[in-house]
């Protein structure tokens, strides 16, 4: 993780220029205009994930301009969204002057101008990525820079909840893992300018990846709760169920089949334990979220060819073991 130090030692010209090093490093070149002699104009804490790069700010009145200048200069295409915690933010770019508010977010395009001004002391979170990875149009993008978008509804809330739970684990991912979750978070940026644009289908590729990595992991995590349901998943997306049975169609199952399936694995696998002798069929299939005794047996049965009981003495035995299943 890189921290910006404090500046407050520094004089006035010292301070601004630390500042504006410390602004371009992580996110693009940028000018800096402090607008308040003060002997910390922020601190920045930056974490890469894959070719994504998380800034965490805090940071007092100043005004940050990408000019014609440093565009030339540099010439790098990043995507920056910034999603604002405390404060508000004006921003502007392509013709919009837009203020974002807390809860709120927004999208820059570093290879055109913009401008951002804040006028009280502000939090926020911006997450730069490669412009060449985001699969949408420059027309498309460029209709929706400075503009704000919610963080509580709809697509908005998928991307808000997403990129801050990126945030949140950004120091602990392995460089695998981050590439994986910087993609599907510009799968879901994707997906939200796609939507906006009019141009949005259940069958696009980005679309499909995003939102089902995202109600995967969901489920995966509730499986043990028996009150799960495509309803209650569709409303923890902000989606409708009719688009939730859509994305799983896309994969030939349907909500429930899969769920039945990852929660029928669990319990296989939870059968050769040892310790499942002791605790019983019926205890391990109420782990997973089976409720009803009768009905886990037949879907066991239907799924792996035995009863769950015949199962679990066969593998006991010895007979089905594998050393990833003790």
């Amino acid at each position: 993780m890189s921290v910006v130090p404090s500046t407050a030692a520094l004089s006035a010209s010292d301070r601004a220029e630390r500042w504006r090093e410390a602004v371009s490093r992580a996110f693009v070149p940028l000018d800096v205009r402090l607008l308040a002699d003060d002997p910390s104009p922020g601190r920045i804490a930056s974490e890469r994930v894959g070719a994504l790069r998380v800034a965490r700010v805090q940071a007092r009145p100043q005004v940050l301009s990408r000019t014609k200048r440093l565009i030339a200069r540099d010439g790098q295409r990043s995507l920056i969204v910034t999603l604002q915690q405390r404060g508000t933010a004006v921003k502007e770019q392509d013709g919009r002057e837009t203020v974002v508010r807390p809860g709120e977010f927004s999208l820059s395009d570093s290879s055109r101008l913009f401008r951002k001004k804040v006028e009280c002391d502000v939090t926020f979170t911006s997450f730069v990525f490669p412009r060449e990875d985001l699969h949408v149009g420059d027309e498309d993008l460029r209709s929706l820079t400075a503009t704000a978008f919610t963080g509580h509804e709809g697509s908005g809330a998928l991307v808000a909840t997403y990129l801050a739970r990126v945030a949140d684990q950004a120091a602990g991912l392995d460089e695998s893992v981050g590439r994986q979750f910087a993609a599907t978070a510009l799968d879901l940026v994707a997906l939200l300018i796609n939507e906006r644009c009019g141009r949005f289908t259940p069958q696009a590729p980005e679309a499909a990846a995003a939102m089902l990595v995202r109600v995967k992991d969901h489920i995966l995590r509730n499986l043990a709760d028996p009150t799960l349901s495509p309803t209650r998943i569709a409303a923890a997306h902000c989606m409708s169920v009719r688009y939730l049975h859509k994305l799983f169609q896309l994969e030939g199952v349907t909500v429930g089949q899969w769920i039945r399936a990852q929660r029928l694995e669990r319990c296989r696998r939870d059968l050769l334990r040892p310790s499942a002798a002791r605790l019983g069929v019926a205890v391990v299939a109420r782990r997973w979220g089976f409720v009803s005794p009768s009905h886990f047996s037949r879907a066991f049965r239907a799924a792996y060819g035995m009863p769950p009981r015949d199962w679990q003495v066969y593998g006991l035995s010895g007979a089905h073991r594998t050393p990833a299943e003790v």
